[in-house]
């Protein structure tokens, strides 16, 4: 069958979940019917009645349960395990439909929903949903499945997290300037962040040329001078282009300037 308009309550149509008494996960959604639908809730017990009565033969062997368990519930009264419904129930009929296989979600268009924040629990949809007789470790009753889903409108979220049009619109709106600068105050140079600005370049580097090395050097030896090689001055060390000084065959001795051999 197909519901009428419904809150979504406990959505959770894209991920499986482990039901609470245990067994396999499956995909739910909760529905709060308006009590004031009187034409869904008749579908719905009728739905219920079928089931029941083809249940009779083929799940129940030819006995009635006393008091089979039924998935639709008053809001205002109290869930299957005795404790109260919660607030957003009150003045709603629950039901909760549920499935192995994914069902499929759409929207106004027919487009499938894929993002899970579009459809939430809180926001407003119709779907289409079955009964079964079921007879399972002693528990009997009726079960409901969930077919397929489409979401109808936006509604406030039930989990207490604002919309984006509470964060963001109204006296939030955004009134500051369409496009962000860089700030300019502080230790950034002058018109840093603003187009056109370019860092200031830096001198490269280079290496002296053309200067001239004198270094003290002992007498009769050659001046010790840079040479330029590949553009570099590079210093000449002892041992490399300077003078040696003359020896005396005799003494064995460097012969002083001036002075006579064998001396």
């Amino acid at each position: 069958m197909l519901t009428g308009k419904f809150r979504a309550s406990y959505v959770h149509v894209f991920e499986p979940q482990v039901p609470q008494g245990g067994g396999d996960p499956k995909y739910s959604i909760t529905m709060l019917i308006p009590k004031s639908d009187l034409a869904t809730l008749n579908m719905i017990q009728a739905e219920m009645n079928r089931a029941l009565q083809e249940g009779l033969a083929k799940v129940y062997n030819g006995q009635m349960p006393a008091r089979p368990k039924l998935p639709l519930y008053d809001g205002d009264g109290v869930r299957a395990s005795g404790e109260p419904f919660g607030d957003e129930c009150k003045g709603y009929m629950v039901i909760t439909a549920s499935s192995k296989t994914r069902p499929s979600i759409v929207d106004l268009n027919v487009q499938q929903i894929i993002d899970p924040n579009t459809f939430y629990s809180g926001c407003y949809a119709r779907a289409t949903i079955n009964f079964f007789a079921y007879n399972q470790n002693g528990n009997k009753g009726v079960g409901c499945g969930l077919n397929n889903v489409q979401k109808l409108e936006d509604g406030e979220p039930l989990s207490g997290r604002a919309t984006a049009d509470e964060d963001f619109g109204g006296r939030n709106a955004w009134n500051g300037p369409a496009t962000y600068q860089m700030p300019t105050q502080g230790n950034s140079p002058a018109g840093y962040g603003q187009a056109g600005y370019q860092a200031p370049s830096q001198p490269a580097y280079q290496n002296p040329v053309g200067q001239q090395y004198q270094a003290a050097v002992p007498q009769g030896y050659a001046s010790n001078s840079y040479h330029q090689a590949n553009g570099y001055s590079q210093p000449v060390y002892p041992g490399q282009g300077y003078a040696q000084p003359q020896i005396d065959p005799i003494t064995g001795l460097p012969v002083v300037p001036g002075g006579v051999m064998g001396i």
